[in-house]
């Protein structure tokens, strides 16, 4: 079933990326990174269905070379911390055939990215399980008529009345202020790209008559009662395939049950609230004795269920001080404010759930990764000491060194990839209170874990026990209509009865 799912993520030198082993790994190709030495061979990599190079009007054409192409943002970029380039992943619709798929990913990113100036390396994955998605790479900078790259910033230099530039207070240069040299990093154009996404998506899956369609906001923004489930992960993805249950899954799993009875208690208590409304304009609506009456008569069943469900009855009716059809009324009201106030804490609380879980496994990752780390900086390090030196035999040396750096990185990938990754999230969560020689407050976030799933609990038991309370006023729905029914079928003229109850 087509979903919608759209992430935009930076690729930084800063956090340890590269354009060119980010390039390499989703085409599945073979790029040696002219910027540092690396080399990075992702020719056995499967599941790769399509890859693509689009480019503006101005780009040089040797761009569609993906080397040529994102060994050029790398040479351009000079800082330790530069951004490279911007990642758009985006889930294709499973109900398209895959030369559809590649014909919606291709005019999604030319008609958004590309017509607004951007170089774009489209790769589409398709594995077979039935989750399609597109990868596309997005330069970072403008190309100038000439071809040559842009500015991502231009100054401004700040005038005095005159029109004549003010030097700074130490006289060295000029005062100024850098304006982004285009809208790309605006915080309105991530909600323009996922709406687009939204759009051309739909649009495809109009044309094929498939009656679905995705959006791209969320469950809240939408007016839904539904909790979106988390992210599996690589690893847990891959152990769900082959059906070996995993604590994530289970998480999945428990959201879509508890989603399913949400919604069909919310129907349930609009379904009363109708039926209220309509009896309440009718003169003929059986009083509350009649509905206990007819659960006594009951046929079908022995005389004592008959009297513990009239036993029951009673007393829901005699706690919640219900004698008129208005009671009752009042009553699911009542239910219905409980719902929404139990369904934004069990939102609020399963949000908190879903972070601290978050936090728990990247911390995880952080511990069991900083071995491997440490061991691959401890190479690189003896790489660049040896690189700084001259003579022939020396850099010899220095390429064995790199040989030995870039074998250790491919024998454990994985490890490292998952170890920067947490170190990037735990770096954003702690910010300030972050520090790469300790490990982060997992007991802490262990505890509070606890804690919430423990007041989840409590929350759900209050759902049952609306739930159960919504069965009973059912009861006495079902019940009513089945005193009118009776009566229709006798040939009988409905009464003109009176509301009230003598408890």
């Amino acid at each position: 079933m087509a979903i919608y799912h759209l992430s935009i993520k930076i690729i930084s030198r800063g956090t340890g990326k590269s354009a060119v082993s980010a390039a390499a790994y989703r085409a599945g190709e073979y790029i040696i990174n002219q910027y540092d030495g690396k080399i990075h061979d992702y020719t056995r990599k499967k599941g790769v269905a399509y890859t693509e190079i689009l480019l503006p009007e101005n780009a040089p054409e040797e761009y569609f070379d993906r080397s040529v192409l994102w060994n050029a943002v790398e040479s351009i970029e000079k800082s330790s911390n530069s951004q490279l380039a911007r990642e758009v992943e985006f889930a294709l619709p499973a109900e398209l055939t895959q030369e559809q798929n590649i014909a919606l990913a291709r005019e999604y990113v030319k008609k958004t990215f590309v017509d607004n100036g951007m170089c774009a390396d489209i790769c589409i994955h398709n594995s077979g399980d039935g989750k399609p998605h597109a990868h596309v790479l997005l330069t970072m900078r403008p190309i100038n008529e000439n071809g040559s790259w842009g500015g991502k910033q231009k100054k401004d230099y700040i005038l005095d009345k005159t029109g004549n530039k003010i030097y700074d207070k130490k006289k060295r240069q000029y005062k100024c202020r850098s304006i982004p040299s285009t809208d790309w990093n605006e915080q309105t154009k991530a909600e323009e790209w996922r709406e687009a996404w939204a759009e051309f998506a739909n649009e495809a899956l109009k044309k094929t008559k498939v009656k679905v369609t995705i959006d791209h906001r969320s469950y809240r923004r939408q007016g839904l009662t539904i909790k979106p489930s988390i992210k599996l992960g690589v690893a847990a993805h891959q152990m769900e395939k082959r059906g070996i249950r995993t604590e994530r899954g289970n998480i999945n799993r428990e959201i879509e049950v508890t989603n399913q009875k949400m919604r069909e208690l919310k129907a349930r208590i609009r379904n009363l609230e109708k039926w209220i409304n309509e009896e309440t304009a009718k003169d003929n609506t059986p009083t509350l004795s009649d509905v206990l009456e007819n659960i006594l008569s009951k046929q079908g069943q022995s005389k004592i269920v008959r009297l513990q469900n009239a036993s029951e009855m009673f007393n829901f009716l005699q706690e919640n001080n219900i004698e008129t059809i208005e009671d009752l009324e009042q009553k699911v009201a009542e239910i219905q404010n409980k719902f929404d106030t139990v369904h934004e804490e069990l939102k609020k609380t399963d949000r908190r759930i879903k972070t601290l879980n978050e936090h728990i496994l990247q911390s995880e990752y952080y511990k069991s990764g900083r071995k491997y780390k440490r061991q691959y900086d401890r190479l690189n390090s003896e790489y660049k000491t040896a690189n700084r030196s001259k003579g022939l035999f020396v850099k010899r040396k220095a390429q064995k060194s790199l040989d030995k750096v870039n074998a250790y990185y491919e024998a454990n990938r994985a490890e490292l990839i998952l170890y920067e990754a947490a170190e990037k999230y735990l770096r954003k969560v702690m910010q300030k209170h972050y520090d790469p020689n300790k490990l982060p407050p997992i007991t802490k976030w262990k505890k509070e874990l606890s804690e919430k799933t423990a007041a989840k609990t409590k929350l759900s038991g209050e759902y049952k026990t609306l739930r159960d309370e919504t069965s009973k006023i059912e009861r006495i729905q079902r019940s009513a209509k089945e005193i009118l029914r009776s009566e229709e079928q006798q040939g009988l003229k409905p009464k003109r009865r009176v509301l009230e109850m003598e408890m």
